[in-house]
């Protein structure tokens, strides 16, 4: 058992992992954290673990990539171990049927069908091969897999792609923008006369159609909305050194003098563009 913990040769690392994670997760001998996960407390981590492998890349920390990436395997072995004490399948099961998951949606490649085609082409034919494959699983609704949790601007904007697949959707920006006026003066009345449950309902209306509106505009919500929290944190963080250089903090500061830094971080943002 140690010499496999032990050894370090390239080709012998998935072997190894997989053997410190059954070892995590035994019974008599293994770490009581570890023992007592299941599939949902372990999902939680499974998705942070992922938005950090996007943190590194965002910002090109290629030194850190390594290690997040290695967290993220990590979470997939995990659940593989869970799954195979439970009889439902083991990480080689994973492994194959991604595998062949790949050869099957690539039939341009690993098959007989020509290279010779466009993007578009190739996705709509990848389309075709997942539709077939969500029929085989007898998902035969038009929004049938469309995973739950995934967070919720990017599900809104895959259940609007698989409705405008069938004609459901607006043709023209214009419409989409008249919707949102609606759904904004709805919320507004809301505010003044209904329940804060109803006003929650039509505040989610208002942010299912700006997503619609993204991607009418070819704009990533989930993205644009980063950047825009990336914005505010940049600058407010500009304020905040700014009354630091006083000798202040801003909760001695008031909202006129915040706003007027503010102002002047956002114009040297500008300026320096």
């Amino acid at each position: 058992m140690s010499d496999l913990l032990d050894d370090t040769r390239p080709e012998a690392q998935m072997g190894r992992l997989l053997e410190i994670m059954r070892r995590l997760r035994d019974p008599q001998s293994g770490c009581p954290w570890d023992i007592e996960q299941d599939f949902a407390s372990i999902a939680p981590h499974t998705i942070e673990e992922a938005y950090e492998v996007d943190d590194a890349i965002k910002r090109e920390a290629w030194g850190e990539l390594e290690g997040e990436l290695g967290d993220l395997l990590f979470q997939v072995v995990f659940h593989a171990q869970m799954a195979g004490e439970a009889g439902h399948f083991d990480f080689q099961s994973v492994a194959g049927t991604v595998a062949q998951k790949m050869i099957d949606r690539h039939p341009h490649i690993f098959g007989d069908e020509s290279r010779d085609k466009s993007p578009e082409q190739q996705t709509a034919d990848w389309e075709t091969i997942k539709a077939a494959e969500r029929a085989a699983k007898s998902e035969n609704r038009v929004l049938d897999g469309v995973a739950l949790g995934l967070p919720a601007l990017m599900r809104a904007v895959k259940l609007q792609k698989r409705a405008a697949r069938v004609g459901f959707d607006w043709p023209e920006i214009g419409m989409v923008v008249d919707k949102i006026a609606e759904e904004s003066a709805e919320l507004i009345e809301a505010r003044d006369t209904l329940t804060q449950k109803e006003v929650a309902e039509e505040y989610g209306d208002l942010l299912f159609v700006m997503a619609n509106l993204g991607r009418h505009l070819k704009v990533d919500p989930e993205e644009a909305l980063r950047a825009a929290n990336d914005k505010f944190s940049r600058r407010f963080n500009a304020v905040e050194d700014a009354l630091k250089a006083e000798g202040r903090h801003p909760q001695e500061s008031t909202l006129e003098e915040m706003d007027a830094l503010w102002d002047a971080a956002k114009r040297r943002e500008k300026s320096s563009a």
